[in-house]
């Protein structure tokens, strides 16, 4: 029986385009967010969804650092001002 299997230079070059901005979910341990980031929710919108933890949404404002209940990635408000 043939073995099958896809490389990644089998598949169309907008595929693996979409593959590389498309990080995994939750791989970063400690992520550094700017006010732009705001909301913040865990997984980032950039990271996909399809295996990872269910998305929340987390209130870094107030303390300016914050970890997720799920995977215990710290994110960091690098931009926080004084009346935050």
């Amino acid at each position: 029986m043939a073995k099958i299997g896809l490389q990644m230079n089998d598949l169309s070059p907008s595929f693996q385009q979409h593959e590389q901005v498309e990080s995994l979910a939750c791989d970063q341990r400690v992520c550094c967010i700017t006010q732009a980031d705001l909301p913040l929710c865990c997984p980032r919108p950039n990271q996909r969804l399809w295996d990872a933890h269910p998305r929340v949404y987390l209130p870094i404002e107030a303390l300016g650092k914050i970890a997720c209940p799920y995977c215990d990635t710290e994110y960091v408000l690098t931009d926080r001002t004084e009346s935050s």
